[in-house]
């Protein structure tokens, strides 16, 4: 099983805003200037819609996203890669540099809350803190 941290696409378009915090199943609420706070996501237990339930579906370091229904594009997104980076944030949560993630699956709630739904795995290589608040940008 694979936990997910969420991201929301804020105003400048490819900057995220991020809050995680270690609660499990808990409402995602959004603040006006669309932050997103987010409470621990289910983990990710049946088949992707990308690749079913193929072995080595997951990326090495189980690096991935899933996406909402404007980039899932009726699965055109599978296996996409995207470049993911933290910018900026309170603390100075950022490690710095860049990873790979691959998109595995589109949302699975309806409508999606956020545009991401990122890897807790994913999260923890670009934060230093697990449940920091971080500012991050992406790009194919």
């Amino acid at each position: 099983m694979v936990s997910f941290a969420l991201l929301h696409l804020g105003v400048m378009g490819s900057v995220l805003t991020v809050l995680t915090t270690t609660l499990w199943r808990s409402k995602v609420t959004m603040a006006p200037h669309m932050e997103a706070k987010i409470m621990a996501l289910s983990h990710l237990e049946a088949a992707t819609a990308c690749d079913g339930n193929r072995p080595g579906q997951f990326p090495p370091g189980n690096l991935f996203v899933t996406v909402n229904e404007g980039l899932w594009d009726n699965g055109a997104v599978c296996g996409r890669r995207y470049k993911i980076s933290c910018v900026s944030g309170n603390n100075r949560p950022c490690k710095g540099g860049s990873i790979d993630v691959k998109v595995v699956d589109s949302c699975s709630r309806s409508p999606c809350p956020n545009t991401l739904l990122m890897s807790k795995d994913a999260f923890v290589a670009i934060s230093h803190f697990p449940h920091a608040k971080i500012n991050i940008e992406y790009t194919r």
